[in-house]
């Protein structure tokens, strides 16, 4: 039996469960189109390597993907794998894997709070400078993905920041192991092929997943109506009520399933639990899902510091 607004109870859901074999291929296509993307890229030629670019881009965003069903634990039905998969992906990602899981834990935790999201807490109203509003201005018109990168530093890599966050002894050597490793690797990368090498590798490539990125991250939470605790001791919302507090794209059928259905973030937020490459065969529509083209439509024609720090209730942008 639904509940009063049509969606599903989370007990009427638990036949979504993730499987090893739908994880094992989910991972097995990102491997092999990376293997195949690097390929291209160093075969010769400037049309092998724009294609090996573009593969490249698409299977980082996939590793992107990855490294957040491993975070939930919702890509293998063996729980243990995911510590493994997770940390390949998140060096694909450029996150460190523990930053990872605790800072989205605690987004999804917090969800409608703005103030007390990590993720959002940055996009709390407050009075702004010219040059802040420039920058994110001239970025968003220009695709420049500027957003990504940002999001990566101040949530994942500011290690004072994830510390302060996240005081247990047992999290911040987590957080310090795994940022370390990460630095350790891209160092020893760059040395052992030399920057020019690693910038015609990946440079594009990490450059388009960015702005694919950006348009994803974005359209999830900004100008979505939020609460602000502002100081207050408050309640988190529950899961199956935080639909109202995000926004999902519509993808086309194909790029929907590759990403593991990452567009139905409603979906997502509303039942965690549930592997992204189900979220599809929940037999609820979410209020706030659009297409994908009317959203990058719109998006794009409002101005970056209108829509990160005001919402659609303020400004009358329906998006």
């Amino acid at each position: 039996m639904a509940r009063a607004d049509g969606a599903p109870y989370p007990a009427e859901l638990t036949h979504l469960r993730p499987t090893d074999a739908a994880g094992l291929r989910v991972v097995g296509v990102a491997a092999g189109g990376t293997a195949l993307g690097l390929f291209l890229t160093f075969a010769g030629g400037f049309g092998p390597w724009i294609s090996g670019q573009v593969l490249l881009a698409v299977m980082l965003v996939q590793w992107f993907v990855i490294l957040h069903e491993c975070g939930h634990d919702t890509l293998f039905r063996t729980r243990r794998w995911h510590a493994s998969a997770g940390r390949i992906a998140a060096t694909f990602s450029l996150i460190p894997y523990h930053c990872w899981t605790r800072v989205h834990g605690r987004h999804h935790k917090w969800t409608g709070w703005q103030d007390l999201d990590p993720t959002t807490e940055s996009l709390v109203p407050r009075p702004r400078g010219r040059v802040q509003r420039a920058i994110v201005n001239v970025c968003w018109r220009l695709w420049i993905p500027i957003f990504s990168i940002v999001y990566r530093a101040t949530n994942y890599w500011n290690i004072v920041r994830l510390f302060r966050m996240f005081p247990k002894p047992a999290d911040r050597r987590a957080m310090a192991r795994d940022t370390a490793l990460l630095i350790a690797l891209y160092a020893l990368v760059v040395f052992a092929l030399g920057p020019a090498m690693v910038f015609r590798g990946a440079g594009l490539a990490l450059a388009i997943a960015f702005v694919i990125e950006d348009l994803l991250l974005l359209s999830q939470h900004t100008h979505v109506p939020q609460q602000v605790s502002g100081g207050n001791v408050v309640k988190p919302f529950p899961a199956v009520e935080q639909e109202p507090f995000t926004r999902s794209l519509r993808l086309p059928g194909i790029a929907s399933a590759f990403v593991l259905h990452f567009d139905a973030h409603e979906l997502h937020h509303m039942y965690p639990f549930v592997p992204g490459y189900h979220l599809r065969r929940i037999p609820y529509t979410p209020e706030n899902e659009i297409g994908w083209w009317n959203w990058v439509r719109g998006a794009k024609q409002v101005p970056a510091d209108v829509l990160l720090f005001q919402n659609r209730l303020e400004t009358g942008h329906d998006l």
